[in-house]
């Protein structure tokens, strides 16, 4: 992150007054936008040839400004040719309390940790006026969901950043139906992980897992992992060097070398010809060692997890789902003591036969979807079993833990209290 932090100082200054000289020569690269011989020989091709690369995007436009903007990007239907159920949603900077004693900053949708839940219908149209509310550029990317291409949030690849004080309106169609999420896709590592991820759940009346689980109770549970230290360090030091670029915005001097934009690789080639330097390259990149110390499940970490959200609840003889996203980029091993779940959808899709398992293991960017099923009434650990993330700054327990409970136990013989320091 901070590689990017010190190009925006770089980059500021080369758009205000040219791309300034520097010792190291770009290295000959031979013909621009060859794909060479090894290319061609694994089927590649050079990149969309018949098109214009960049067409569409204001960044390429001298004094652009899309300060106060409404973006409403092509591709989806009308509000008069569809009937659109309407959403509003915010990128702000907020401050965060994991559990008590542990506060930090983080980007937030709505101002809060996790993002909103959205429960929709398959096949609904959705309509999201999204406002930034930060002096940093955003998007969003609807995980898993099957929607035109110019409402996937990639930046530079279906749509332009959402600058500050711009409302850009996402149109799509829910589908397929299951357990999808959706996160920031524009610097990506430091988004997603300070926080902005939510739950977009696309309900069916036809969900097979419903007719073969007559369940009537569901719980949502997203999978995070926070470095405090590297966000607050990050966080402000990238919001320093926005002011920056948004006064060259105002005043109409941003270009697109500012971030780093090129509309094609051959441009990308020349400026690097001309004196120009990626921030990877060495002397502009400082390497950023990310280590989380905080796990959470939906914002907190424990006890704060069962403390102020409570257990998941079963009956005997009832059904439950459970919906598993992850929000990190680590992998957890979610284990469930005392009982044998179904493992029912993989990525929000409904699996071709269901799993007897006990342990689940969430990689990045995964959903899963379990049915647990109540016979063995008690008290009962759901936890990560990678114990490093059971743990708040290395003090035991903590973290990635929380608790099924059974509501129809009578007079249990052992009621839960907590331990912080094992």
């Amino acid at each position: 992150m901070s590689s990017r932090r010190e190009f925006l100082k770089v980059a500021a200054g080369a758009a205000a007054g040219g791309v300034a000289s520097v010792a190291a020569a770009a290295t000959s690269h031979g013909a621009a936008g060859a794909t060479g011989p090894a290319a061609e020989a694994y089927g590649v091709s050079a990149p969309h040839g018949a098109y214009d690369s960049g067409s569409g995007s204001m960044m390429y436009m001298p004094g652009h400004s899309m300060i106060g903007a409404r973006t409403n990007p092509p591709g989806a239907p009308a509000d008069d040719q569809v009937e659109y159920r309407e959403f509003d949603l915010s990128f702000d900077v907020a401050e965060h309390e994991l559990l008590p004693g542990v506060k930090f900053p983080v980007f937030a949708f709505n101002g809060q940790v996790p993002g909103p839940l959205f429960r929709v219908q398959e096949n609904d149209w959705i309509k999201v006026n999204v406002r930034n509310n930060t002096e940093e550029m955003h998007t969003i990317h609807w995980h898993g969901v099957d929607l035109i291409y110019t409402m996937d949030g990639v930046p530079m690849v279906n749509q332009d950043p959402i600058h500050p004080d711009e409302v850009f309106v996402y149109r799509f169609q829910a589908r397929p139906m299951g357990t999808r999420f959706y996160h920031c896709h524009w610097s990506t590592p430091l988004h997603a992980m300070s926080a902005l991820h939510g739950a977009f759940i696309i309900d069916s009346p036809n969900d097979p897992i419903r007719k073969q689980f007559p369940y009537t109770r569901e719980y949502v549970l997203a999978l995070e992992a926070f470095d405090i230290n590297f966000t607050r360090k990050h966080m402000n030091e990238l919001l320093k060097g926005m002011k920056r670029v948004n006064k060259l915005m105002a005043d109409q001097q941003l270009t697109p070398l500012t971030h780093g934009f090129f509309q094609r690789y051959e441009h990308f080639l020349k400026a690097m010809q001309d004196g120009w330097r990626p921030p990877y390259t060495r002397g502009n990149a400082e390497v950023s060692q990310i280590r989380p110390t905080f796990f959470a499940i939906n914002g907190k970490s424990f006890p704060a997890t069962i403390g102020e959200h409570g257990h998941l609840k079963i009956r005997r003889g009832e059904y439950i789902r459970i919906r598993l996203i992850s929000g990190s980029w680590f992998q957890h091993s979610m284990h469930l003591h005392g009982h044998q779940f179904w493992v029912v959808a993989e990525d929000g899709n409904v699996l071709p036969y269901f799993k007897r398992a006990n342990t689940i293991h969430v990689a990045p960017g995964k959903t899963f979807d379990i049915i647990v099923y109540g016979d063995n009434p008690g008290f009962w650990d759901l936890h990560d079993h990678n114990e490093l993330h059971t743990m708040n700054n290395g003090i035991y327990p903590g973290g990635m833990i929380t608790m099924l409970e059974y509501e129809d136990m009578g007079q249990p013989p052992y009621v839960p209290s907590f331990s912080v320091n094992q």
